[in-house]
C-alpha cells in the first residue's frame, strides 16, 4: 500500500470515530469503536485515536475503570482564527448543514456572495482542509460541501451497494441469490419437522440477523452488512414475490421462501414501495424511474 493510500484509510478511520463520537455526546470507550467497526485494527484504532488527541479534537478520560473518548465542542470561529469574515460567514453556514452537506447554490444564497468571490473562499478552505467537496449519488455533476472531519450521510453516498457514486446492480443480485438460497434450504429442512404442518411453517422463517450472519460468514461482501442493508435486499425479494414476511409476537419481522402457484398480479407488484434505493430517487442522477429496471419490468407486465 503506497504512503497516499495510507493516509486516505487513515483519513477515513478518524471520520468514523468522530462520526460515533457525535452520536455518544458523553463519551466512547475503544470496545465502543471496536464494535462498530470490526475491520479496524488495533494498531489503526491507537494510531487515529492519537492522532485525534494531538490534533485536540477529542479528549481522553476515565470513567470508573473505563477510559472514554469525548468529542471536543469547538466554536464555529475557532479553526478558521485570522480567516476573514466571508470565510467565517461560509464555514458556519457548511458547518449547520452537518454531514448531510450543502450545495453551492445554497451556500450563496444564504452568505449573499457573488459566484466569484464564493468559489474563491471554498477553494481556500478546501486547501487548508477545513471543508470538503463530495459528490452526491443524487446528482454526481454537482459538489456538496461538508466539514473536512465529517463522515457523509447514506443519503449523501448511497450506502452499502454503492460504490464511487454507482450503483453496485451486480453484488445486490448476488446477495438476493444468496438470501433467498439460506431461506430455501431453511424452508426445506423445516419439512421434516415432526411438530406438525403449522409448527413445520413457522420452522420455516428466519429473522433479519439470522440471514446477515449467513452472508457474512460466506464472505462475499468486502464489508460487514448492517441488519438495515440486509432488510433491503429481503424486502426486493419480497417484492419479486419469492419470500413472505410476517410480524412475530415479539414483534420482530421474520422471512420464509415461498413459492406461489398462481403468478401474482402485476398491479400487486409496484416496485417504489419496497425499492432498497427509494430514498435517492429522483429526476436527477443514476437513480430515476427513467433508469429504473424494476420499474420498466412492471410497466411491461401491465
Amino acid at each position: 500500500m503506497d504512503t497516499n493510500s495510507e493516509s486516505s484509510t487513515s483519513s477515513t478511520v478518524e471520520q468514523k470515530i468522530i462520526a460515533l463520537a457525535q452520536g455518544k455526546p458523553k463519551g466512547i470507550s475503544g470496545a465502543d469503536i471496536s464494535k462498530e467497526i470490526p475491520d479496524l485494527s488495533p494498531g489503526q484504532l491507537a494510531a487515529a485515536l492519537n492522532k485525534l488527541l494531538s490534533q485536540g479534537q477529542v479528549t481522553l478520560f476515565q470513567k470508573g475503570s473505563v477510559l472514554l473518548y469525548k468529542l471536543n465542542e469547538v466554536s464555529k470561529t475557532q479553526p478558521l482564527k485570522g480567516a476573514d469574515n466571508e470565510e467565517k460567514i461560509v464555514y458556519s453556514i457548511i458547518e449547520e448543514a452537518g454531514n448531510k452537506g450543502i450545495w453551492m447554490r445554497n451556500i450563496r444564497l444564504k452568505s449573499n456572495l457573488m459566484h466569484t468571490q464564493l468559489n474563491k473562499i471554498l477553494k481556500s478552505l478546501e486547501t487548508k482542509k477545513f471543508i470538503k467537496a463530495v459528490k452526491s449519488v443524487a446528482a454526481s455533476k454537482k459538489k456538496l460541501y461538508m466539514l473536512y472531519n465529517l463522515e457523509p450521510d447514506k443519503s449523501v453516498t448511497g450506502g452499502t451497494f454503492y460504490q464511487d457514486q454507482d450503483f453496485e446492480a451486480e453484488f445486490v443480485d448476488i446477495l438476493n441469490q444468496q438470501c433467498y438460497r439460506f431461506l430455501e434450504q431453511k424452508n426445506e429442512a423445516a419439512k421434516d419437522f415432526r411438530g406438525g404442518p403449522i409448527a413445520a411453517r413457522n420452522k420455516a422463517f428466519a429473522s433479519c440477523n439470522e440471514v446477515r450472519k449467513f452472508i457474512n460468514d460466506l464472505g462475499i461482501s468486502k464489508v460487514k452488512l448492517s441488519e438495515e442493508d440486509l432488510e433491503m435486499i429481503l424486502n426486493t425479494l419480497v417484492y419479486d414475490g419469492k419470500v413472505q414476511k410476517t410480524i412475530s409476537t415479539d414483534g420482530s419481522t421474520l422471512y420464509r421462501a415461498v413459492q406461489f402457484l398462481v403468478p401474482t398480479p402485476g398491479i400487486m407488484k409496484t416496485p417504489c414501495g419496497l425499492c432498497p434505493v427509494k430514498n435517492n430517487c429522483c429526476d436527477l442522477g443514476d437513480v430515476t424511474p427513467i433508469k429504473c429496471q424494476y420499474f420498466t419490468d412492471w410497466l411491461d407486465m401491465l
